[in-house]
């Protein structure tokens, strides 16, 4: 609890540092931002708390007169409550795996059947959108690729092509998928690849948005080979 107050509290600060222009926020201002943020932090975190109890503990600090539970005993409150939250987390985890792994088995055997679709023996799909006439690179090689990164429902989770800027990286270095695709892929071409979630980031998933076991759709363009290590 108390990282996450922490980082609350930083994520206040923050808040009210970009608010500020010239003149000073009004007190009151201020405080609106750093609830807000508070707010937003512990909601982005899943927390359910209880306003009414947690406006209580704020006031009893700020007005001085401290907290009504000892230490001893918030400890051990705090202990059990954050066992509870990692509890959640993993089941809520685990049934989204569990969904993800229906969900990607039945758009792969679907999509294996699509025109112009090859799958190799990993797994790995792959369609030429644009092909090209240069070399393919090596596992030893760096590339330099623009690429459009989605889930399965479209949401669209990276972007070089958003972004226009285009990625460079060692072949070896990235998720299996991407260094088994490229590979077929001569320079200048594009391929849509679809990646399944054992070629991909598996059931630790990553960041906010690739839950576990995703399949990931991506469309790799090959602008340059940088020859190897």
């Amino acid at each position: 609890m108390r990282k996450i107050l922490l980082s609350a509290a930083g994520l206040a600060m923050a808040g009210v540092a970009g608010a500020q222009d010239t003149a000073a926020p009004p007190a009151d201002s201020a405080s609106y931002i750093i609830g807000t943020n508070i707010a937003s932090n512990l909601k982005s975190q899943g927390i359910d708390i209880n306003l009414e109890s947690l406006v209580a503990g704020l006031t009893d600090v700020l007005k001085g007169s401290g907290s009504k539970i000892p230490a001893a005993q918030a400890q051990e409150i705090m202990t059990k409550f954050q066992a509870d939250l990692q509890a959640k987390a993993g089941a809520k985890a685990a049934e989204a795996g569990k969904k993800n792994i229906e969900e990607g088995k039945a758009f792969l055997e679907k999509n294996g059947k699509a025109e112009g679709v090859k799958t190799t023996a990993s797994g790995l799909q792959y369609s030429v959108v644009k092909e090209g006439s240069g070399d393919k690179p090596k596992l030893t090689d760096t590339v330099k690729v623009h690429y459009h990164g989605t889930l399965l429902d479209g949401k669209v989770f990276d972007s070089s092509v958003e972004r226009n800027e285009p990625a460079t990286f060692p072949l070896d270095g990235v998720i299996k998928g991407w260094t088994e695709g490229l590979q077929l892929m001569p320079l200048g071409s594009k391929f849509k690849f679809v990646i399944p979630s054992e070629l991909a980031y598996g059931e630790r998933g990553a960041g906010g948005d690739i839950g576990p076991n995703s399949v990931l759709v991506f469309e790799v363009e090959l602008l340059e080979i940088v020859k190897g290590k």
